[in-house]
């Protein structure tokens, strides 16, 4: 019964883990790499940050974040 109990809790947190990943990167989501080179693009210019900076590195870096905790979960469960 532990075994599946663990089981049920690695497809959750890698699950988790995959969404997280993809919040990164995905050119839909809030937090994603697209924003960041569009700041960049931006400065490069000369115009204004076209989104908060600050607030989206606080955002990606909660990600990050969470990701190395979910990671940590999961090597606990590997134990």
């Amino acid at each position: 019964m532990k075994e599946d109990k663990n089981f049920a809790k690695r497809n959750a947190l890698n699950a988790e883990l995959a969404a997280l990943m993809s919040s990164l990167s995905a050119n839909t989501s809030d937090i994603g790499d697209w924003k960041v080179i569009k700041i960049y693009e931006a400065r490069m210019k000369g115009d204004k940050d076209p989104y908060d900076f600050d607030e989206l590195a606080a955002k990606r870096q909660a990600a990050r974040d969470r990701i190395n905790e979910v990671q940590a979960e999961l090597k606990k469960l590997d134990k």
